[in-house]
């Protein structure tokens, strides 16, 4: 089991469920913090023509920082790193950038905006790069931009063990707000007495919004919307109401419900 953690920036961002690490959050008296100047790296928009070297790029960063804490890595290959790249370097709801250093791709960061509440990540740069900043005006550039879009709030998720990025973000003014672990396996039952489970439709959503709104004082429409085209998403229900939704019981998904039972049978739901 790996732990993670959460962090985040904004006053007005409400906690949410995450799949991944430790959750952060960030205030706004800090997001404007003056960072020392690295002229030597420069920082451009993505095109979907840099997802082979920066897919190339998350591949090694997340296998040689596993590794050294003996935990296998997010990715379990280059084609895995480079499919999750090119999708989010291609999909009009994401802003992405890449580094460069002497003319070269040295990192990449993402930022989903499809929420009032935007998430960074991944964010990756190459273990042969540190030391030169890369990571730090990787983040910067991306909370610029969110405080220019006016976003209520931004946050990420990060291995709990990674000290140095922890570092970073911490001053960068990131919060800790969650703890999150990463279980895998076989579940013990495949459904929760009183509650139904099946795929979600274009007719949920507006049960699905309500309720994260409700729950989390925002929605993440868009998301779901996704969900439901590509056939990830799904609902719980109760007595023939909606109590509970996810997009994808997977790395990038995220779920909200009104009670643990509700997770449970959503949980319990999921193909292993």
């Amino acid at each position: 089991m790996r732990s993670l953690i959460i962090v985040e920036v904004g006053h007005r961002a409400k906690a949410r469920l995450c799949g991944w690490y430790t959750s952060f959050e960030q205030s706004e008296a800090v997001q404007s913090m003056s960072q020392k100047a690295r002229p030597e790296i420069v920082v451009r928009t993505a095109t979907p023509e840099d997802s082979l070297v920066a897919g190339q790029i998350s591949f090694d960063a997340f296998s040689a920082i596993s590794a050294a804490h003996n935990f296998p890595s997010d990715f379990p290959n280059v084609q895995a790193a480079t499919g999750v790249v090119s999708t989010m370097f291609s999909s009009p709801g994401f802003y992405c950038v890449v580094a460069e250093h002497d003319g070269r791709i040295v990192g990449s960061n993402c930022l989903d905006e499809r929420s009032i509440i935007r998430g960074v990540g991944p964010i990756t740069i190459d273990p042969a790069a540190q030391n030169l900043g890369v990571g730090r005006k990787l983040m910067q550039t991306v909370m610029d931009r969110a405080n220019e879009l006016s976003a209520s709030g931004v946050r990420l998720v990060q291995a709990a063990f990674h000290n140095r990025s922890l570092s970073l973000y911490t001053s960068l003014g990131f919060d800790i707000r969650e703890p999150l672990a990463c279980v895998q396996g076989q579940t013990l039952e495949r459904s929760v007495p009183g509650c139904v489970v099946r795929a979600a439709n274009p007719d949920d959503v507006k049960a699905c919004n309500a309720l994260s709104r409700r729950v989390h004082g925002f929605d993440r429409g868009v998301d779901l919307a996704q969900a439901i085209k590509h056939g990830t998403a799904r609902v719980v229900e109760r007595g023939s109401r909606v109590t509970g939704y996810t997009t994808h019981l997977a790395f990038s998904g995220h779920s909200t419900a009104e009670t643990n039972i509700d997770l449970q049978a959503l949980i319990a739901s999921a193909e292993s």
